[in-house]
């Protein structure tokens, strides 16, 4: 048997709350899960894409620890995020609030852009 794909990828969050109204309000993700792990008041939050294939977990992470330090002009998360029409999709999620430090270029391997989630992680969007 072979490895068939990613399943999830955990992403650091300052606000559960906040993150889960993002993702699934504004990205249209799906909150799949949701309960409470610890006497802390944290939660497993998990959101699921639109497309069913990935599984997002906003893990709490007040200090930024799974934050990489990068420059302003890249992502500092290593998830590329994909649309059938990036600049529509840009548009449109524009419209929505979401900050788009990069707008869709033409790259050496493809259009791509770069999004802001609510808790400052800079994201990769790329055209299929």
């Amino acid at each position: 048997m072979a490895i068939r794909g990613v399943s999830k990828v955990v992403i650091g969050v300052r606000d559960q709350d906040r993150a889960k109204r993002f993702w699934s309000e504004t990205l249209g993700f799906e909150i799949t899960t949701d309960v409470p792990y610890d006497d802390a008041g944290n939660h497993w939050v998990e959101v699921t894409s639109p497309d069913g294939a990935t599984i997002l977990i906003l893990s709490p992470d007040p200090q930024d620890q799974y934050r990489r330090e990068t420059s302003g002009d890249l992502p500092t998360t290593n998830v590329f995020f994909y649309a059938d029409d990036i600049e529509r999709t840009c548009e449109e999620l524009s419209a929505r609030g979401v900050e788009f430090p990069a707008a869709p270029e033409w790259q050496p391997w493809g259009w791509w852009a770069m999004f802001v989630d609510s808790e400052g992680n800079r994201f990769a969007l790329q055209q299929r």
